[in-house]
């Protein structure tokens, strides 16, 4: 089966009268990963599906289900719509101000590419202002960080707790430190600072790159290793270069010209939100560390790579057992859902059969990985880092007492 690429970013089901309404409801769904801005909005369905929803549900007292609910939600706004908002609507304009027009409309365009293209000339212009943009969405992975020591300050004014052996309802004394609840405190504003601080920092060394960067080659070397790391390093290895451009290069994502969410960014997010996740828990206690670290490291990997995995996974599954044949090609290649209804046309008389047929498969292979991912990666992880985590709190008390 040869897949064609048509040019409509509009899901349609126009003959949704012989469909039903869970199929349609799942395929708008499953279709929004397929849409212009499809990484930012099925990762914020995913995120929340897997996090949110689970810890609200799994949650051991108010106090973690405030806490939770702030963190899940305002992250995922964060770090799913605000790239692009600061990106395209506030820097673009300003970095790119200097820039020759022809040049305006290229800095949308990923750093690695242009680097591919050799035009020196134009690079020397754009690989600094592209830097420089990159540095301002640097806020997006640092106030997540920052968001994790907020969380434990909007519980020490709310619910009066510090100790997580308390928020997660393990201690039924419920009996605070008082010296606990002032370290707390303090490292939350702490870090808190240290993080505006750093991003001061950026800000300084992107003006100095837009002033100064097209002159300077040392700025130029620095400017390509923010935006295109693989690119710069691994010149004769493509399977480094292209792991380091995709996941380590800050350079923003091209949505039709537009800046947006870009891989790289994501990554960043999962290892800057990290260390603030692991270091405000660290605060609260034994428990709460280890209670992160036995979930952080798997949920990070699932939000860097989504489902991608588990959807390549069981395409080829499928495509092994003769399933799905109508749309999965020996490729495992898959036509969008704006696709579909062009290749029914083909059947004549049975378009609309087969358009049904090959929808239901198209939602079997995108949904299967989406819900097995919110059913293991949410609820499994979520309730049995709970239960683990009781379990230790309960057999270090039995020691205790021995």
């Amino acid at each position: 089966m040869e897949i064609k690429k048509i040019k409509n970013n509009n899901t349609t089901f126009t003959n949704a009268g012989t469909i039903g309404l869970g199929l349609r409801a799942a395929s708008k769904i499953c279709s929004i990963q397929e849409g212009g801005a499809g990484l930012s909005n099925i990762r914020f369905i995913q995120d929340n599906a897997t996090g949110l929803v689970p810890k609200a549900v799994c949650a051991r007292s108010k106090a973690e289900l405030a806490e939770n609910s702030f963190l899940e939600f305002s992250e995922s706004v964060l770090v799913y719509y605000c790239p692009a908002l600061l990106g395209e609507k506030i820097f673009r304009k300003g970095f790119s101000r200097k820039l020759p027009q022809n040049l305006k409309q290229k800095v949308s365009i990923p750093a690695k590419d242009l680097l591919k293209n050799n035009n020196s000339l134009e690079n020397k212009k754009l690989m600094p202002v592209k830097a420089a943009l990159a540095l301002g969405g640097f806020a997006i992975p640092l106030i997540e960080y920052t968001l994790n020591y907020a969380k434990n300050i909007m519980t020490l004014k709310m619910f009066k707790q510090a100790d997580f052996e308390n928020i997660a309802n393990l201690n039924k004394t419920k009996n605070e430190d008082k010296t606990q609840f002032d370290k707390v405190e303090k490292s939350a504003k702490k870090h808190i600072k240290l993080a505006g601080g750093i991003y001061a920092g950026c800000l300084a060394f992107a003006s100095l790159l837009l002033s100064k960067g097209e002159k300077s080659k040392a700025l130029q070397n620095l400017s390509e290793l923010i935006v295109a790391p693989g690119t710069k390093l691994f010149k004769n290895n493509s399977k480094a270069r292209n792991f380091f451009d995709k996941f380590l290069s800050l350079d923003f994502a091209n949505d039709k010209g537009k800046l947006s969410l870009s891989r790289g960014q994501l990554t960043s997010c999962v290892l800057v939100g990290g260390a603030g996740y692991f270091g405000s828990s660290k605060d609260r206690g034994k428990q709460n560390y280890l209670e992160t670290l036995s979930r952080y490291p798997i949920v990070g990997f699932y939000i860097i790579y989504g489902n991608e995995l588990l959807e390549k996974g069981f395409k080829k599954f499928l495509y092994n057992t003769g399933k799905c044949k109508d749309v999965l090609n020996e490729k495992l290649e898959v036509p969008r859902f704006d696709e579909l209804k062009e290749y029914s046309k083909k059947f004549g008389e049975n378009a609309d059969v087969m358009y049904k047929k090959m929808l239901k498969q198209k939602v079997l292979i995108a949904g299967v990985p989406l819900v097995f991912g919110i059913g293991v990666i949410g609820f499994f992880i979520t309730k049995s880092a709970n239960l683990f985590t009781k379990f230790r709190y309960n057999k270090e008390n039995q020691n205790k007492t021995k």
